[in-house]
C-alpha cells in the first residue's frame, strides 16, 4: 500500500483554496490540472479544491505507469480513491470532465461514505453508436480509424482531434493548447487511455448511483450530443441537467464563469453537511 506522500507524488496533487467544502477536479482524456485554470479564480475563494493528474498524463509519475491497471476507467478511478484516502477526504463533491464523470461514478461507487455529489462537465456512458435506441455519436469503425491515425501520425491525430473537441473556431487557442496537450501525453499511455475511453460502455452503471449529480452539456457538442445529456438524466438518480449555451467539450475551459455559476448553484441545494 503507497503511503500519503507516494500517492501525492505520484498523481501530482495540488491543494488550493480557502473555503470548506471540498472540490476534487478530475481531468479528461488527453488533459491534465491545468485545463482547470480558467475555473480556479472563480472557485478559491469558496472551495478547498484538489487537483491532480491520472497517471499517464500531465505531471503524474510516468514510472507508476500500469499498462494492465490503466486498460479499463477502474484504474482511474482508483487513483481518486487513494487520492482521497490518502488525503482522508470526507463530503467531497467530484467534478469531472468528459470522461472522468463516469471516472468519478466508479470511484464514488468505491468510497460512498467520502462522497457528498458529482458534478459532470459534458459526460458520456459510451460514445458508440448502439442502434437502435442508443446513440453515443460515434461508428466503432470512425473509433478505430482514429486509434490508427494515432499509430500511422500522432501529431496529425493530435490535430484532427483538439478542434473537434473543443468545437468553437472563435476559441483557436484552445483547439491549440489541447493539441499541444495531447502531443506532450506519451503516445502509449495515451491510446491506452483512448480505448478505455472510447469503447467503453459503462450505461449499466448509471442507475447504480447514490450521490446527487449535476450534469452540465453544451448545447452542440460534438462529442456528448444533447441526446447524451437527456439519456444520463433519465438513467441516473438524484440528476439534475443544465443546458449551456455554448459550443463544444470543454465547457471549463470556454465557459468557465456559466459553469462555476452552475457550481454556485447546484452544492446550496444539497443536503447539509452536519456541524
Amino acid at each position: 500500500m503507497l503511503t500519503r506522500e507516494a500517492v501525492l507524488a505520484r498523481n501530482n496533487v495540488t491543494v488550493t483554496g480557502t473555503g470548506h467544502q471540498v472540490l476534487l477536479l478530475a481531468h479528461g482524456f488527453g488533459c491534465s490540472q491545468q485545463m482547470w485554470r480558467f475555473l480556479l479564480p472563480l472557485l478559491q475563494p469558496d472551495y478547498r479544491i484538489v487537483l491532480f493528474d491520472y497517471v499517464g498524463s500531465g505531471g503524474a509519475d510516468l514510472q507508476a505507469y500500469d499498462k494492465q491497471r490503466y486498460a479499463t476507467l477502474d484504474g482511474y478511478a482508483k487513483d481518486i480513491v487513494e487520492i482521497c484516502e490518502a488525503l482522508d477526504l470526507t463530503e467531497v463533491t467530484l467534478c469531472g470532465h468528459s470522461v472522468s464523470g463516469i471516472i468519478g461514478l466508479l470511484a464514488a461507487q468505491l468510497i460512498p461514505e467520502r462522497i457528498r455529489a458529482q458534478i459532470m462537465v459534458c459526460p458520456s456512458p459510451c460514445f458508440l453508436n448502439l442502434p437502435p435506441d442508443y446513440q453515443g455519436g460515434f461508428a466503432e469503425a470512425d473509433l478505430q480509424e482514429l486509434m490508427d491515425l494515432m499509430d500511422k501520425n500522432y501529431i496529425g491525430w493530435a490535430q484532427y482531434l483538439a478542434p473537434l473537441v473543443i468545437g468553437d473556431q472563435t476559441a483557436a487557442q484552445f483547439s491549440s493548447e489541447l493539441s499541444d496537450s495531447f502531443c506532450s501525453t506519451n503516445p502509449v499511455t495515451a491510446k491506452n487511455f483512448a480505448k478505455a475511453t472510447f469503447f467503453s460502455d459503462y450505461r449499466a452503471l448509471l442507475p447504480l448511483n447514490q450521490h446527487p449529480v449535476l450534469l452540465l452539456q453544451s448545447e452542440r457538442d460534438a462529442l456528448a450530443s444533447l441526446f447524451i445529456g437527456d439519456y444520463m438524466h433519465t438513467h441516473t438518480p438524484h440528476s439534475e441537467l443544465q443546458i449551456i449555451a455554448a459550443k463544444g467539450h470543454c465547457l471549463h475551459m470556454t465557459h468557465p464563469a456559466a459553469v462555476a455559476a452552475q457550481i454556485a448553484a447546484f452544492l446550496p441545494r444539497l443536503p447539509q453537511i452536519p456541524a
